[in-house]
């Protein structure tokens, strides 16, 4: 089946974060909204129809996750990470945020340090300093095309750090961390006793070329002392169902954070989110393909756009996410200057760069999981406004 990514969906007036709060997020509410990470692609039909089909049953009581759902994630780890994982390792959580804040309060204690990976998705800030543990940056370390992580400082930061929560795919720089690299990173936090949480919801949304190594199967023992975050939210745009899963090896780990959960009475969860993660998982493989290849391509056009057009922006080329980091330094413009400018000269809303930590400052984060019209629209107020702006 041949789906139509190119089809414009009204998401205006039901409730959507993305688009009927942009009064409130920009202060201007025609912006074109390219920055919360959900997509503008329709949720594909069979997971519509699953839970249309659970709907149509007049009651919605009390509920829990039968075989079939356990068993979708198995088999979707084996046949697209070749990673062998068992029932019981499977934790349910309603989001990879939350699961982020309860791994904190879980495994370390006020004025424990923690480390992060800047700039980095924001949220991993406020699930460190939110419960009074102290930020630790490992600051990575940005090249000419791409970015690497500081090895040598993470090795110190690690002697006296409880944890590091990695992200895995890169939000917002783009990085699909190879095998070398996170051998590397596995091999200082066993060396330091460092747990690792790894946020992995971007791993089912890496760019041909490129291979997502999944960190707990690097081996037995860095799975030993890893939290694996995963979620069909990004990859099938069901963010508003709040299913994640927790992947734990360790008994005594998992334990101890399935208790968390419980004294949280969390573990129920969304009756149609484990509907719609069990479709996914089980028939979304095909949809997932062409996904990418149109994503792929709204990338190809974004960088020869700016490349053509918009020489004194940077590009920074995404190996996995649909989310591109873009370098306005060129333009001497402050982040605040920036921002009101893109906002109501160029009319669009993107995540500001500052917002992702130490590195962030100057940059701007866009989301092409949209319609290559709506790419189009927006890359060309860009031109215009950034233009103008160097003709000044």
């Amino acid at each position: 089946m041949t789906y139509n990514f190119d089809k414009i969906i009204d998401r205006s007036n039901t409730s959507c974060v993305k688009y009927d709060l942009r009064q409130t997020i920009f202060g201007k509410a025609d912006v074109i909204p390219m920055w919360v990470a959900d997509m503008d692609f329709e949720t594909p039909g069979f997971i519509r129809d699953a839970i249309i089909q659970r709907a149509s049953h007049p009651v919605y009581g009390y509920t829990f996750r039968d075989e079939s759902y356990y068993q979708a994630i198995i088999d979707w780890m084996k046949s697209r990470h070749n990673w062998s994982i068992q029932k019981d390792e499977i934790v349910f959580c309603p989001g990879v945020v939350p699961a982020l804040n309860f791994a904190v309060q879980a495994f370390t204690k006020p004025g424990d340090k923690i480390i992060v990976q800047p700039p980095v998705y924001f949220p991993f800030f406020g699930a460190v300093k939110d419960h009074e543990r102290v930020l630790v940056y490992n600051q990575l370390l940005q090249k000419e095309t791409t970015y690497e992580i500081d090895f040598n400082l993470l090795e110190e930061q690690a002697k006296d750090a409880e944890m590091l929560i990695l992200c895995n795919p890169h939000n917002p720089v783009g990085r699909c961390w190879n095998r070398s690299e996170l051998e590397k990173i596995a091999q200082i936090c066993l060396k330091h006793n460092v747990l690792i949480v790894s946020d992995e919801i971007h791993a089912d949304l890496v760019m041909p070329g490129y291979k997502h190594e999944i960190f707990a199967n690097l081996s037995p023992e860095v799975a030993a002392i890893t939290l694996t975050m995963h979620a069909p939210s990004k990859t099938f745009n069901l963010a508003g169902l709040s299913t994640s899963s927790v992947i734990i090896s360790n008994p005594e780990i998992r334990t101890k954070f399935s208790k968390f959960i419980e004294k949280m009475h969390l573990g129920m969860g969304n009756l149609f989110g484990s509907v719609a993660s069990t479709a996914a998982y089980s028939q979304g493989e095909e949809w997932r393909l062409q996904l990418i290849d149109y994503i792929n391509d709204n990338i190809n056009f974004a960088e020869e756009y700016i490349k053509e057009n918009i020489p004194a922006l940077k590009m920074f080329r995404p190996e996995a996410t649909y989310m591109i980091w873009l370098d306005f330094r060129e333009f001497g413009l402050d982040t605040e200057t920036l921002k009101q400018k893109l906002i109501h000269e160029a009319g669009v809303g993107f995540n500001t760069g500052k917002d992702f930590g130490p590195g962030g400052e100057g940059f701007m984060r866009m989301n092409v999981a949209c319609t290559r019209a709506t790419l189009e629209e927006a890359l060309g107020r860009l031109h215009s406004t950034m233009v103008s702006s160097v003709l000044d």
